[in-house]
């Protein structure tokens, strides 16, 4: 495994544990936000387990970049990286939304679904990292 790899897969595991206890919690909008991040840190790692510098943090370019290495990686997951952008901001920054405070708009559902896509992410990263 190329370089630190696997420093940033341990990462974005770690990153979605912390979503799920913050689900349990009842805190919706960090659950969201460690979602984004454990896919974010899954996506570094592959490229990394590659040998490849990744930066920024748009899930989506970062899968799309992988695609020539991994043809699981299609539109159904880049739908999923997509929903997992668009919680990068709003999910802690009140100015992120038109009115109102994060914790008052996220919702169980919501941090239920970015936890799945998340798992989606991470499965497909995992299995780029067992072949590195």
């Amino acid at each position: 495994m190329a370089g630190r790899a696997g420093d940033w897969f341990r990462q974005a595991e770690a990153d979605l544990a912390h979503a799920r206890r913050a689900l349990a919690a009842g805190d919706h909008e960090w659950s969201c936000f460690a979602a984004q991040q454990a896919a974010e840190k899954a996506a570094k790692a592959a490229h990394a387990a590659l040998g490849q510098e990744a930066w920024g943090h748009v899930i989506t370019e970062l899968l799309d970049a992988l695609r020539p290495h991994e043809p699981a990686i299609g539109e159904p997951l880049l739908d999923r990286a997509r929903a997992l952008d668009k919680l990068y901001i709003p999910t802690r920054y009140p100015n992120g939304l038109a009115s109102g405070a994060p914790a008052d708009f996220y919702t169980r559902p919501e941090a239920e679904r970015a936890i799945g896509d998340a798992e989606a992410v991470l499965a497909i990263c995992r299995r780029m990292l067992s072949r590195s």
